[in-house]
């Protein structure tokens, strides 16, 4: 099924039954280059908006579901797209700003765990079986993930919760848009067996039209027929492989993508806050963050970066190579306070900061980081103390002290 098909149908709520083993969630950005584009321009918001370029042979990118109500949808050439719809809003595509959003959302996932298998720049699996003691439930978790999205990035996400990669990927696409759905394991087939055979993954038109001579027209059909006669009309790979998604069976794991490249952390304020002691406080705690992520990974880093937003979403990056790796909080937190005064905006109102460790390496190959001289050695010490300590009585319990909150009466 496709998924405009999908969209048309009527989006269900959540099936009965508990979520417990349903630790695969398919996260799928809604309409993603239109809705980065919204969320530049929000004057266009309500209105049909395509992305892509106007005339010739250019074809959609992206539509808003304003445009998808005149049957306009990716992939159409764009001059059909303007037939269909008198008043649709063309804008070029920016990829640049895409992939930025993109790396901004997987960078949430991967804040949730580093389970995450990406399939393109708007959608990804993620395995959340490792985050629920620490996090909640599945469902907990999806709803804080595209509450944080919403929030930090101000763009839609429907989230599919499934014990299958296969049946979370089909509850994302009912979910649209910017819903959730849970699909309980004991309810697989209840969710599933409805649905045109075109929704099993691997079905083409022509699968589609040589199961429909032998009257197959659900997944149901598809689950109560022999799998010797599936064979027989598909082959025998197609026929096992679909035999078994019709009858919810689907052993494919999330795989993560290539080790990290780089570890950080960043922040969007409730408020935009301009003063640098502030911005330097939350500087702080975003690169004791990124240092105990990378001793818990066995990593240390060369390169620090920073990222400052203002209020309209203007975004700046700064990076600074180190003369040596380090996983040290206190020296992260130094070159980051650098690079942020280096940008001479004080006073400039604030929506989000970030800080990230670069050119990472695997710890036990830099023999160097255990002969770190001075002040270095000490607060890699302390820290790794700390570590210890948090490890056995919780995070956080032990923290820099312009990091504990002070009471409104100070």
């Amino acid at each position: 099924m496709s998924r405009r098909q999908l969209e048309r149908g009527a989006r269900p709520a959540d099936l009965p039954g508990d979520d417990s083993g349903c630790t695969i969630l398919h996260a799928d950005m809604d309409a993603f280059y239109a809705s980065v584009e919204l969320r530049r321009n929000p004057d266009l918001k309500g209105k049909p908006v395509v992305v892509g370029h106007p005339g010739g042979r250019a074809v959609v990118l992206a539509a808003t579901y304003e445009a998808r109500a005149f049957g306009v949808h990716s992939a159409m050439p764009m001059a059909q797209a303007m037939r269909r719809c008198a008043g649709l809003v063309v804008v070029p595509p920016d990829h640049s700003a895409y992939g930025e959003a993109s790396r901004e959302v997987m960078a949430v996932f991967r804040d949730v765990t580093p389970e995450v298998e990406p399939l393109a720049l708007d959608e990804a699996f993620i395995d959340v079986s490792g985050a629920i003691r620490r996090l909640g439930s599945p469902r907990e978790i999806a709803t804080q993930i595209r509450d944080r999205i919403a929030a930090e990035q101000r763009l839609p996400c429907s989230i599919g919760v499934a014990s299958t990669k296969f049946v979370a990927k089909l509850a994302s696409s009912h979910a649209k848009p910017d819903g959730l759905l849970v699909v309980p394991k004991e309810s697989v087939l209840a969710f599933l067996h409805p649905l045109p055979i075109g929704a099993l993954w691997g079905v083409g038109d022509k699968t589609e039209e040589l199961l429909g001579r032998i009257g197959m027209r659900t997944i149901g059909d598809i689950a109560a027929t022999p799998l010797s006669t599936l064979v027989h009309t598909v082959g025998k790979a197609a026929g096992t492989h679909l035999h078994a998604l019709a009858n919810g069976q689907d052993p494919r794991r999330v795989v993560p993508d290539e080790p990290d490249r780089s570890i950080g952390a960043e922040e969007t304020f409730a408020r935009d806050i301009a003063d640098r002691e502030g911005i330097l406080r939350e500087l702080l705690r975003l690169s004791e963050r990124c240092a105990e992520r990378l001793r818990a990974s066995g990593q240390v880093g060369r390169t620090v970066a920073i990222k400052v937003r203002f209020s309209d979403f203007r975004t700046i990056n700064r990076s600074r190579t180190l003369a040596q790796h380090t996983d040290v909080a206190r020296m992260i937190y130094e070159t980051a306070g650098q690079l942020y005064d280096a940008l001479h905006i004080d006073g400039s109102p604030l929506r989000l900061v970030g800080v990230r460790v670069e050119g990472l390496a695997r710890s036990a190959e830099m023999p160097e980081q255990l002969t770190l001289a001075g002040d270095a050695e000490e607060w890699r010490a302390a820290e790794q103390a700390v570590d210890r300590v948090s490890e056995r009585f919780g995070h956080g319990v032990v923290r820099p002290a312009t990091l504990v909150k002070r009471p409104p009466s100070e």
